[in-house]
């Protein structure tokens, strides 16, 4: 008799979660189904995630092709279950491709490809909260985008659109998307939710069309480099009742939200400066100056508002390769300064001096998951870590998530006024 098993969340149980069981059972005789517990979800960053883990199990059993179901609860847990099941074949899906590989010295293992062309009508049939999601591009690469929809329950991607068709169809092939498209209107029909990736040139126009279709929107900042424009498109955004959310990671962390509130608490006294250090170095999927910028610039306007009193910026590009950008705020009593380096190496973090102390974010400190608090005349150093998994843009659609279930449809990580604050910076010519 041939064991197999496979692994899975099976949250809002629908045709793809079938279809991966029913092809699992074709590799043997004897299906063995691990479902992640609540805890290991958690852990390895799997976000709102619906069902009980009992309901997971029954909907899982209820399928009639699985003769047993255990609880997937910690990291490595694979390899005791082939061992101790004596399991001949593990099925996983191809987006871990060559992830277990190292359990080939114990049994096959198959990567079976995404489960394609689930119509909504499947999806609705299981479940009235899975929303269906779609990417516009101008890069081939998704920079994690795909990888990332699939940690946040409730969400299925579905295809991709670019102007360049051949860009469409390397990107749907690459990340085994259900379809692609360079005609807009076949591209977004039956669609919920929208990803912009491209140039900013672009981004105005498929805003606005997206906008028109009544489609929510997260979007890479800024929307356009023109504030009319900008401010045309949240006012529309808001007749509409549709969410227009822009993609700055940062903001929905749960540790920025801390550690924003402990600086703004008087817990480190009255901030008299900010000194901010980005390299593009510490970026896996590269970022341009610009990018790097709009995230500097936004943790400064939400640590000390969008009142500054005098601005400088200034510019070195000393080859194509090597640019850096030099930023400094004036406030009524305090300072702040943001050093920004694409193509060399620079030191990465982000301080908060206090009157009373401080606050130290290391590394890639956009990607908020710990920091220090540092207080006068105290010895010890208050460690404070919060979970953060992958990209971080899983948090971003987890917040969307939010809005759209409490029918909110205005952002409140970042305000109008914020943005506009930021957009101004951001069009200051470099002195």
């Amino acid at each position: 008799m041939k064991k197999v098993i496979t692994y899975g969340t099976f949250d809002l149980f629908h045709q793809g979660h079938y279809n991966i069981i029913k092809r699992a059972k074709a590799y043997g005789d004897y299906l063995i189904v691990g479902v992640t517990s609540e805890s290991y979800d958690i852990e390895r960053g799997k976000l709102s995630v619906h069902d009980s883990l009992l309901t997971r199990i029954e909907n899982v059993k209820a399928t009639g092709l699985v003769d047993e179901v255990i609880v997937e609860e910690y990291l490595g847990q694979k390899t005791r279950d082939v061992i101790q099941y004596g399991i001949d074949t593990l099925v996983i899906g191809s987006d871990w491709i060559g992830k277990f590989d190292h359990l080939k010295q114990y049994c096959n293992v198959v990567y079976l490809e995404r489960t394609k062309n689930i119509s909504s009508t499947q999806l609705r049939e299981k479940s009235n909260e899975i929303c269906r999601f779609g990417v516009i591009t101008d890069d081939a690469d998704d920079f994690g985008v795909v990888k990332e929809t699939k940690y946040v329950s409730g969400i299925h991607i579905e295809r991709v659109f670019s102007d360049d068709i051949d860009i469409a169809e390397e990107f749907c092939k690459k990340y085994e998307l259900d379809s692609y498209s360079n005609d807009f209107d076949e591209f977004v029909k039956d669609l919920g939710i929208v990803y912009i990736k491209s140039h900013v040139s672009k981004r105005y126009d498929y805003i606005k069309k997206c906008i028109d279709k009544n489609l929510h929107v997260i979007c890479d900042f800024p929307f356009s480099y023109d504030m009319e424009k900008c401010q045309e498109l949240n006012r529309l955004a808001k007749e509409k009742n549709v969410a227009l959310m822009e993609n700055i990671v940062s903001v929905y962390l749960r540790a920025f939200t801390q550690f924003l509130w402990i600086a703004r608490s008087n817990e480190i006294g009255k901030i008299l400066s900010v000194n901010i250090g980005m390299s593009s170095d510490y970026f896996p999927y590269g970022k341009t100056l610009e990018d790097m910028s709009v995230i500097a610039i936004t943790a400064i306007i939400k640590l000390l508002g969008t009142d500054y009193k005098y601005l400088s910026k200034h510019n070195i590009n000393l080859d194509e390769d090597i640019e850096f950008s030099s930023l400094s705020f004036r406030y009524d009593n305090c300072v702040a300064r943001a050093q920004i380096a694409k193509g060399a190496d620079l030191h990465n973090h982000l301080t908060i001096f206090g009157t009373e102390g401080s606050i130290v974010l290391e590394d890639d400190w956009w990607n908020t998951g710990y920091f220090k608090v540092i207080k006068k005349g105290v010895k010890k150093v208050d460690r404070r870590s919060f979970n953060f998994e992958g990209t971080g843009f899983r948090y971003v659609i987890q917040e969307l998530q939010i809005m759209l279930r409490d029918k909110r449809y205005e952002c409140n990580r970042l305000t109008d006024a914020e943005g506009e604050a930021i957009l101004t910076v951001m069009n200051k010519e470099a002195e």
